[in-house]
């Protein structure tokens, strides 16, 4: 992920905790267990939405295909940065050779780069889509939607490549390298370029334009309760309004919680770099990989087509004849397909 972190070599072996000097074997192995937990559930959620999106055809929209790309993000966060990440902090001592090094800060600095920009595609795609359905069904097509994806991760890529690369954190790691040496160093201007490109410009984006789709969302319930005077219409739609919006800011408004913190004590950092601030960055930085293991729960309790894939996939249902055929947004439609 994008830090913006600048270090100096102490006497001791480097953390951003205080140095341990001595630690309980059995607070050791609890941690590990929960990292091990962290990790299992990120890996095995974030797969079944990757599954469930690219089996099930009735999923396949452009919606979604922006949901599986967080999904696949989320993924790779479980499976490339958590391991590494987390036993860096629970045991300080532990070193990296220069490999290992390059890919933990790439993998974290690209990643954390492609969910940002993914969390603003969908907030656009889902203003698009209640704002002009009619343009919307014509123009965003699985095509688009798919090239918009590829263009998002090859950009992230590019660009927090050159990031790293012109901070010389690529080029400084030396192929013995000791502790305390693999970090990422930042100067203060390539900090307020990161801050802006990587957090302010996408986080505003995000937050101005769910603040439109509320806007519209009520808008549209107006004009429906001025056309139709029906309590029932009118309590269904009310309702209706309500589930929509809590659905769409909820996973919003976890990952904004799970990422202001840590940019923002970033920020602070290249001006007041103090061990206060660092620890609170390693704090941050540890919630905004946890977001990871938390979207998943979101679409489990949100989104009922997530629990059906869910069972059909435990069940291995989807082994079975025409199961991509699925219709997962129908529970009875469910029934009936499978007693045949």
């Amino acid at each position: 992920m994008n830090l913006t972190e600048v270090h100096q070599e102490v006497s001791c072996v480097y953390s951003n905790f205080s140095c341990w000097e001595a630690s309980s074997t059995a607070t050791v192995v609890l941690l590990y267990m929960s990292v091990a937990v962290v990790v299992s559930l990120t890996v095995c959620g974030n797969l079944l939405v990757i599954i469930s999106i690219c089996h099930f055809k009735q999923l396949q929209t452009p919606t979604n295909f922006l949901l599986l790309s967080l999904a696949m993000a989320d993924f790779l966060v479980g499976v490339i940065v958590m391991p590494l990440y987390f036993p860096s902090l629970i045991e300080p001592q532990r070193c990296f050779d220069k490999f290992t090094c390059i890919i933990l800060h790439v993998s974290e600095f690209y990643l954390t780069c492609v969910s940002i920009y993914n969390v603003a595609l969908i907030a656009v795609d889902r203003c698009f889509a209640l704002s002009n359905p009619f343009h919307y069904s014509m123009e965003m097509t699985m095509n688009i939607t798919s090239k918009i994806i590829i263009i998002l991760w090859l950009y992230s890529l590019i660009y927090n490549m050159v990031l790293l690369y012109f901070n010389g954190n690529i080029t400084a790691m030396k192929a013995n390298s000791t502790c305390g040496e693999c970090i990422v160093r930042v100067d203060n201007e390539w900090s307020i370029i990161d801050f802006i490109i990587v957090f302010f410009l996408p986080c505003s984006m995000i937050i101005i334009i769910y603040l439109k789709i509320f806007t519209i969302a009520t808008k549209q319930a107006n004009k429906i309760r001025s056309v139709r005077k029906c309590p029932q219409i009118h309590n269904s739609s009310m309702a209706s309004e309500r589930k929509a919006a809590k659905t769409l800011g909820v996973l919003v408004a976890v990952f904004l919680l799970c990422l202001v913190p840590y940019y923002v004590s970033t920020f602070l950092n290249v001006y007041l770099r103090n061990r206060s601030v660092d620890l609170t960055i390693s704090l941050s930085d540890s919630l905004v990989y946890l977001n990871s293991s938390i979207n998943p729960i979101i679409y489990a309790l949100f989104y009922p087509w997530f629990q059906r894939s869910f069972k059909l996939i435990l069940t291995f249902r989807i082994f079975g004849t025409d199961s991509s055929l699925l219709n997962v947004l129908d529970r009875e439609k469910n029934v009936k397909f499978l007693v045949k």
